[in-house]
């Protein structure tokens, strides 16, 4: 059977841009752009030309893409031509291979906001669109609010797509501008759509995700016809976001019906770089990546369970969706006080320890485990320490160096501004070789602000381990959570630390105590000798 071509458009560079708090640089625009490209996705809407000196520096320097680069405006202004709309003249000139315009679908959107007659807006809409394909570029059309002006008026919200289409238009796109309108009525409002003569592979759907549907909406529009989707990396977008390209991409190759009905520009060995794609663009917004994220979060092959874990020894399938490895992805057996022996036989196979089944060391390494999450400790989500535990109890954990003692102090004084300023400032003394060795660290970033005892202690363990330092100076810490467990006067601070290195490996670790620097501190030590224990 002959698959139907589906397309995919991003809006990461534009939409994506739109979330409180995330604001891309031209270089940063370049990467996404270029990850997107080599990812196979069809559209790259790379931003507003004219609307910020951020989005016209990234279209002066755009990178050469197979995907269609495309610029994003919105329709000419009542009362003036498209030719003499500046508005419009910057984003034709940003020389895009394809422009995408917004425009007015709801009624009430029209005379209200833009305060024009409905055969104003509509005759707006045509021009416009006539005006990109007389310059030789690809024309789009955000139908802006559709299904709420289709609800309303759907003769009228019908005959704005089919002027853009008449005047040229590639595509028209069904925009749930509000984030609203559920599964259903997506569904039930572009099959009208297609009924009505729109045909399905001129037909697009871009979702927001204010009901936490953008997806399942973006789907329902393909089951009914549409055939091109509009979404970003990881669901960034205004308010709650957009559809998520990260979940609906592998949703589409690899789920029934649309893997054998439907096909895209993105391949198989593309499809592996999914996950990579998704974090990259986690790093460039310093966020940490959601472990619960579908398909490519850290915690979505976790089997943390035992009855789960042993199944998964027999036969991955049992309990997952997708293989991992098709979306870059990995299994993880955590191992918490709900484990048993499969879990723990699991994940020291995948540490690179082949112990027996009858091994009496598993039933210790599971007892100290359990033992110590009564403490407060857990190894479901700092599994760099229960591979050092596990091997600590097998004897295959060597001593790097040893940690004599540690001093923190925290003062409060004038700086250089004559302002009241904390300063933290570290003494740490290991023992490397046979011989001690004494570091002194201080908190204080390059802009004379402090950094807190916890970064003071971390600068002054990794100052100087002797023949062991080539190997840690490429780690950075990424992530500091802290939880009190218990309350009251025996309350227990469990701190876990996300650490990373040159070669994009990361691992998390744990530390407990009622004090949060002794914690912290313990969570330091296991970062460093889960690296050395890597590279030394």
């Amino acid at each position: 059977m002959t698959k139907e071509r589906l397309y995919l458009y991003d809006t990461t560079l534009r939409d994506g841009q739109q979330t409180q708090g995330v604001q891309f640089s031209t270089v940063e625009k370049q990467t996404i752009a270029q990850t997107l490209d080599e990812l196979g996705i069809d559209y790259i809407e790379g931003g507003w030309p004219g609307a910020n000196p951020t989005d016209s520096a990234f279209f002066d320097a755009a990178p050469k893409t197979r995907a269609t680069m495309t610029a994003f405006g919105m329709t000419k202004r009542a009362g003036m031509s498209a030719e003499n709309d500046d508005v419009l003249a910057a984003v034709m000139n940003a020389g895009t291979g394809a422009v995408c315009l917004v425009g007015k679908t709801h009624e009430f959107h029209v005379t209200t906001a833009l305060g024009i007659t409905l055969d104003e807006n509509r005759d707006n809409i045509a021009k416009s669109i006539s005006h990109i394909v007389k310059n030789g570029r690809e024309a789009l059309f955000d139908a802006e609010h559709f299904f709420d002006g289709f609800k309303s008026n759907p003769e009228y919200a019908l005959s704005c797509l089919k002027a853009a289409l008449d005047a040229g238009a590639r595509w028209v796109v069904l925009c749930d501008t509000n984030g609203g309108t559920l599964p259903y009525d997506v569904y039930r409002i572009t099959a009208e759509v297609v009924a009505a003569g729109i045909p399905g592979d001129q037909l697009g759907i871009h979702t927001h995700n204010d009901t936490e549907n953008a997806v399942a909406g973006s789907l329902a529009a393909v089951d009914a016809g549409a055939r091109q989707v509009q979404g970003t990396l990881n669901g960034l977008g205004e308010r709650c976001g957009n559809a998520n390209l990260i979940a609906i991409i592998p949703t589409l190759l690899l789920k029934e019906p649309y893997a054998s009905t439907l096909e895209t520009g993105i391949c198989a060995e593309a499809l592996k770089s999914l996950t990579m794609a998704s974090r990259q663009l986690d790093e460039i917004l310093n966020r940490v990546p959601t472990k619960q994220a579908a398909y490519v979060g850290a915690s979505a092959f976790a089997h943390k369970a035992g009855l789960h874990a042993s199944a998964i020894l027999k036969d991955p399938t049992t309990y997952e969706h997708i293989p991992p490895e098709a979306i870059g992805n990995t299994r993880i057996i955590p191992m918490s006080n709900q484990a048993g022996l499969s879990n723990l036989r699991r994940r020291l196979a995948e540490a690179g320890l082949d112990v027996q089944r009858d091994d009496p060391a598993l039933s210790r390494i599971l007892a100290e485990i359990k033992d110590r999450e009564d403490h407060g400790y857990t190894y479901d989500s700092a599994q760099a320490s229960f591979e050092l535990l596990a091997r600590r109890e097998l004897g295959l954990l060597p001593e790097f160096f040893e940690v004599k003692r540690y001093k923190v102090t925290v003062e409060r004084r004038k700086n250089k501004y004559d302002k009241m300023a904390s300063l933290s400032e570290a003494v740490v003394v290991v023992k490397v070789d046979g011989e001690k060795k004494l570091s002194v660290s201080e908190s204080m970033d390059g802009h004379g602000s402090d950094r807190g005892p916890v970064n003071a202690l971390a600068k002054a363990l990794a100052k100087d381990l002797g023949p062991f330092q080539d190997a840690i100076d490429d780690m950075r810490l990424v992530d500091f959570k802290v939880r009190i467990t218990q309350g009251g006067t025996e309350a227990v601070t469990r701190v876990i630390i996300d650490s990373e290195d040159g070669k994009g490996r990361r691992w998390s670790t744990v530390g407990v105590s009622p004090n949060i620097v002794d914690a912290s501190f313990e969570a330091l030590l296991d970062a460093i000798n889960w690296k050395l224990l890597r590279d030394a």
